[in-house]
């Protein structure tokens, strides 16, 4: 679908396909990745709608609360490092999903993996689409350096933004599993702190670029390193989560 309005795009000149480009660039990774882990854990109740919710509000609230509370404080402070942004953006992504932790009706970890990812996504594909569009304006309607942007973003958002709400979800649910109600306890706490880490060393690692090539190369590998990392343990909660829901007291092996 993008490459035919792409192709449309460059045949006809029309300017008018750009922002179609630009949305369906930002949003076809975050919208396939959430879709395959809704499938990829087939056997609980929790219905499309609650992840429909956590995308949308969660991503839209998410980009708003953090665009505000970063300018708000990089002009109270001069300059805001990296640690701080991760801490803002994790946060904010937690809003919606915060509000299904505490009235939702669905408690199994599996669910609260999905609505993290879900509102990760939501997050990574609105960010995107404003990246994507700065990126048309500051290279003059330069319509290739937009592609590499939206592929660059695509591809790693699985491993960024989803992987780290994902994580903070997923111990959030399990442990008011554990405790049979909401809790703050260190495994929480933990969860926050490791996703923020990651936060940060992935700002830090793709923002700092050197034009040499054995330091780009040194930024590039670790980049992978830490989206590996983020994935792995993304991974690692979807295989290990239990798949029960409080509700109905039904397991799904």
């Amino acid at each position: 679908m993008l490459c035919l309005v792409e192709w449309a795009l460059v045949a006809t000149g029309n300017p008018n396909y750009i922002p179609s480009v630009i949305v369906l660039g930002a949003f076809l990774v975050p919208v396939a990745f959430v879709s395959y882990l809704y499938e990829r854990l087939p056997n609980w109740d929790v219905p499309l709608r609650p992840v429909v919710i956590c995308f949308v509000w969660g991503g839209v609230l998410g980009v708003v609360v953090a665009g505000i509370l970063e300018y708000d404080v990089a002009r109270r402070l001069g300059v805001l490092p990296t640690l701080g942004i991760g801490l803002i953006e994790e946060a904010a992504k937690l809003i919606v999903p915060l509000v299904f932790y505490f009235i939702g009706r669905y408690r199994s970890e599996a669910a609260g993996i999905v609505r993290g990812v879900a509102s990760g996504m939501g997050f990574a594909a609105f960010e995107t689409m404003g990246y994507g569009f700065v990126s048309l304006l500051q290279s003059g309607g330069n319509l290739g350096l937009v592609d590499v942007v939206l592929l660059i973003r695509g591809l790693t958002a699985p491993a960024g933004h989803a992987a780290w709400t994902g994580l903070i979800c997923a111990v959030l649910w399990r442990e008011r599993l554990r405790a049979g109600r909401p809790v703050l306890n260190l495994q929480v706490g933990g969860a926050f702190l490791i996703a923020v880490i990651l936060h940060a060393l992935w700002d830090t690692f793709t923002s700092n670029r050197s034009d040499v090539l054995f330091e780009f190369l040194g930024l590039d590998l670790l980049s992978l390193l830490v989206a590996l990392v983020s994935l792995a343990l993304l991974i690692r909660r979807v295989h290990e989560a239990p798949r029960v829901d409080i509700q109905y007291g039904k397991h799904a092996a």
